[in-house]
């Protein structure tokens, strides 16, 4: 019992119900050391149980709680780890995508824009407009103009003024003729 006692107590209260072969190995050892000297010699040893008091029983089963509990801990936390890791890599995906879909919508638009300045330019340039055409549609676009709230100064080009002028002479010049 001796003996017993202490190559139990030499190790881990887990191990000792994990190690039955180990105990019975270095029972056989000093068993057979002891009596050796006696021509007997030992070939096997076999513990059919061990009990230990129920103080240590208490305890192992403490420890044995205390190891559950902290594997438990460990794994949730390794899962919640991992679980914000694939959360934030979904998230920069998702952002690179959302980012690639606003250039690439960004550039379409502008193609589109850029085609459709090139038709009105074609169109104008086709039908050769003169300036009382384009004064008339610059007279035209006034009103949108003056809608914002920014638009405390307008630009008047020179080329209106002389337009404006050959309209109303082309009025006056109408108006006395049929006269």
């Amino acid at each position: 019992m001796t003996t017993l006692r202490n190559v139990i107590g030499s190790m881990d209260l887990e191990a000792t119900l994990t190690s039955r072969d180990h105990i019975n190995g270095q029972l056989r050892g000093v068993l057979d050391e002891a009596t050796g000297n006696w021509g007997i010699r030992i070939n096997r040893v076999e513990l059919k149980a061990i009990e230990p008091p129920p103080s240590i029983q208490q305890a192992m089963e403490k420890q044995m709680r205390a190891e559950r509990d902290k594997r438990a801990t460990i794994l949730k936390a390794q899962g919640l780890r991992e679980s914000q890791i694939l959360t934030a890599e979904g998230e920069k995906q998702s952002a690179i995508l959302r980012a690639e879909g606003e250039a690439q919508s960004a550039i379409l638009s502008a193609q589109g824009e850029a085609e459709a300045i090139q038709k009105v330019f074609d169109a104008i340039h086709a039908g050769n407009p003169d300036p009382k055409l384009l004064a008339y549609q610059y007279l035209q676009m006034l009103p949108k103009l003056s809608e914002g709230e920014a638009s405390k100064v307008w630009v008047v080009p020179t080329e209106l003024t002389a337009a404006l002028q050959s309209i109303t002479n082309g009025f006056n010049g109408k108006s006395e003729s049929q006269n």
